[in-house]
């Protein structure tokens, strides 16, 4: 399966002979109904360079070509603004954010966020295609975050992402001492009638589940160091679920956090491991520390 020009080519092998379009679009390629409709009324799908109806039966050696990559507005303004690039191929890219920028604009034409950066560095190396981000990263939690480049790969890594098929792993820097070694959080969140940002541990909010194990104990500073993993991803869930055990991320002062080591939460999305929702490789993307975490972590 390859990439050519706005079309993405299928070679059809031995074992997919006689199944229909429809079929190998849904079961073996993982498209959804709609998709596979909206593609079909858009004359999006060919066989061999020609138009086919998605009931017509496949041979060996045909190509099965879907337009994946026609030109789109990016939906943000594209801006030149640093960016880490961690992993990237025709399908999704993966990014290591920096702290202090928003994952994405919250009012039009909005500047200064990582979609701006994401949508300049498309447009520099020749891609015209929407910004899709699979999942979001607080303003100052920093790390890795993936973008998909067409709207099957969007729509097969939000599969993916409610399947927990797609592994994050954090690192936070916590106030005081952890009892346990390792642990599981289970704590419904939802949102707290007297602050607008903030949320809460409530028993009618959303269900969410945090695993986390201690990493090292810097008994100097009184700060326990842990890698987290997240079944769920509600907003703030980390930095909710920790300040519910009285262990708030230092930094995080929305949750109880202090200001004595850095200025903002010490919170970092370390890895992403995933398999490719095209190839089927597995790939796993670490994202450096921020100066500000590494200094912390090292101090």
């Amino acid at each position: 399966m390859e990439k050519n020009g706005e079309w993405f080519n299928i070679p059809i092998p031995v074992e997919w002979e006689q199944l229909t379009v429809y079929h190998v679009l849904s079961k073996e390629i993982g498209a959804s109904k709609a998709m596979i409709s909206k593609w079909n009324q858009a004359s999006m799908i060919n066989r061999n360079n020609e138009r086919t109806d998605v009931n017509h039966k496949l041979q060996k050696g045909d190509i099965l070509q879907l337009q994946l990559f026609k030109q789109e507005d990016y939906g943000v303004v594209p801006e030149n603004l640093p960016l880490d690039v961690l992993f990237e191929d025709p399908h999704l890219l993966i990014v290591n954010k920096q702290p202090g920028i928003d994952t994405h604009p919250n009012s039009p034409n909005q500047t200064g966020t990582l979609a701006n950066a994401v949508a300049y560095h498309f447009q520099a190396n020749g891609l015209q295609t929407k910004v899709r981000h699979i999942h979001r990263l607080d303003k100052d939690t920093s790390g890795a975050l993936i973008f998909a480049k067409h709207d099957l790969a969007h729509s097969l890594l939000d599969t993916a992402l409610e399947q927990r098929k797609i592994k994050r792993t954090y690192v936070a820097i916590v106030e005081g001492r952890m009892n346990k070694h390792q642990g599981v959080i289970n704590s419904p969140i939802g949102k707290d009638r007297h602050h607008a940002t903030r949320r809460r541990v409530s028993p009618t909010g959303q269900k969410a589940i945090t695993h986390y194990q201690v990493e090292h104990y810097k008994s100097d500073k009184n700060l326990t160091v842990l890698s987290l993993q997240l079944e769920t991803g509600r907003t703030h869930q980390i930095r909710v679920h920790l300040s519910s055990i009285g262990h708030p991320i230092i930094g995080d002062t929305l949750y109880g956090g202090s200001k004595k080591y850095i200025d903002r939460q010490a919170l970092h999305a370390v890895q992403i491991q995933l398999t490719h929702p095209i190839t089927k490789e597995e790939i796993v993307a670490k994202a450096t520390y921020p100066s500000d975490v590494e200094k912390l972590l090292n101090s």
